[in-house]
């Protein structure tokens, strides 16, 4: 598993390249955060249906939670 702050990164550049190349203003910037954040909070969702031994559960919650975070940072 990447860290958040890498993962965060990833998920921002897909939502991204969606865009036409070269229109890379803060406008566009601002819709792929808007829809990595959703992707994260998708998985945090999926993750609290879930079966997991909750230490399993708790560390990828956490991470979900830091991949968040790391979105919005940037």
């Amino acid at each position: 598993m990447s860290n958040s702050k890498e993962k965060a990164e990833e998920l921002v550049l897909k939502y991204l390249r969606l865009q036409e190349e070269g229109s890379s203003n803060w406008f566009h910037k601002i819709l792929a955060k808007k829809c990595a954040l959703i992707a994260a909070e998708l998985h945090l969702e999926e993750l609290s249906k879930m079966k997991l031994i909750f230490s399993d559960r708790e560390i990828h919650y956490k991470y979900w939670i830091e991949v968040k975070q790391e979105i919005e940072k940037l």
